[in-house]
């Protein structure tokens, strides 16, 4: 299978303040900290798969209300992925696709995403850097999205340890973006 990485798209933002408006409107009954860009698409310039990234962040106690409230509007619940406290969901038929994301606050996905869009945001050799390696890496094929989210993890350790996140934190990024031997 082939991964689609595009240049940098101008709608991207855009398209989030819809997305985010959208969720303000379902999420209504739950105390939400915060609705965050974050992924590639979320970074000016960067070269990204056309999915935007939204992580929708509340507290540890909030995370059932949030969740049903989405499911309420057309979400479908996808559990963690063995991601601690991340809860993924999907709109089927979303255009553009969206990967959300439930998030307790400050939990390690969140900082992780949060840390590599600001970095990204700040340092423009790595972000060009990072946009070659996908551009170069959505030139093959690939048995799924996992192994393409694992021919990155040279890439996205550099990234990460330059944004500051611990290397404790760094390995247990890098398991879930492994694939078992």
């Amino acid at each position: 299978m082939r991964v689609i990485v595009e240049h940098y798209n101008p709608q991207w933002p855009e398209s989030f303040a819809l997305i985010k408006a959208s969720l303000q409107e379902a999420l209504q009954p739950v105390p939400i900290v915060e609705i965050e860009h974050v992924g590639s698409t979320s970074v000016l310039g960067l070269a990204a798969k056309p999915i935007l990234d939204v992580d929708v962040v509340v507290t540890a106690t909030s995370v059932p209300l949030a969740i049903a409230a989405l499911e309420k509007s057309g979400y479908i619940y996808y559990g963690t992925w063995g991601i601690p406290d991340r809860h993924a969901l999907r709109m089927p038929g979303q255009n553009p696709p969206v990967n959300l994301y439930v998030c307790v606050e400050d939990c390690l996905a969140l900082r992780n995403h949060i840390a590599v869009r600001e970095l990204l945001r700040r340092d423009e050799g790595l972000r060009d850097e990072y946009s070659a390696v996908k551009l170069q890496l959505a030139e093959r094929e690939w048995e799924n999205v996992m192994a393409y989210c694992e021919a990155k993890n040279s890439i996205m350790g550099k990234i990460l340890a330059r944004a500051g996140i611990s290397e404790t934190e760094l390995e247990d990024i890098a398991k879930v973006n492994t694939r078992p031997a």
